[in-house]
């Protein structure tokens, strides 16, 4: 299925790695959001479960072997150009641990690193980005090291306002 102007919206993942109180962020190499600073993931592929996905993903655009351990948000992605839906993306966004493999920038990434909680502002993150790179940190806080165990949130999630359109990352 075609990225751009799809027929469907597309699910994609992506993940929240914290690592000793830094977070991974990524630089874009290509469309949505090129050269922007973001969190890594990608889309899902047919047959494949979304934890799976992230893992995958996140080994080809970072090198690194991560284990998702829970949900921070599931949200809509939609771009428009002169009154056409040019990208819909459905987004679900993990908090991961990282779990092994060698940092480099790969697939389509242009840098990767680990960033400091007090840097972030620095990359001039999308507000969402930002908002669930939060809420990654503030799991990760709450939960006693080696003690997150690889699910999914037990309960749902709360229903969120709905973004301005064009607002996700």
């Amino acid at each position: 299925m075609k990225r751009e102007y799809p027929a469907r919206p597309i699910v994609g993942v992506g993940g929240v790695v914290v690592d000793r109180g830094r977070v991974l962020l990524i630089r874009r190499g290509r469309e949505p959001m090129k050269g922007e600073w973001s969190i890594p993931g990608g889309v899902v592929e047919l047959g494949e479960s979304l934890v799976a996905a992230v893992r995958r993903e996140l080994r080809e655009e970072t090198g690194l072997e991560i284990q998702p351990v829970a949900v921070l948000e599931v949200f809509d992605r939609i771009v428009r150009r002169k009154g056409r839906v040019r990208y819909h993306y459905v987004i679900v966004d993990y908090a991961c641990r990282k779990r092994g493999g060698r940092l480099h920038p790969a697939s389509d990434v242009r840098e990767a690193g680990w960033v400091q909680p007090q840097d972030l502002p620095r990359y001039r993150l999308s507000p969402k980005a930002l908002r669930v790179i939060e809420e990654g940190l503030a799991f990760f806080r709450k939960v006693r090291p080696g003690r997150a165990r690889p699910v999914i949130n037990k309960k749902p999630l709360a229903l969120r306002r709905p973004q301005r359109p064009g607002a996700g990352y």
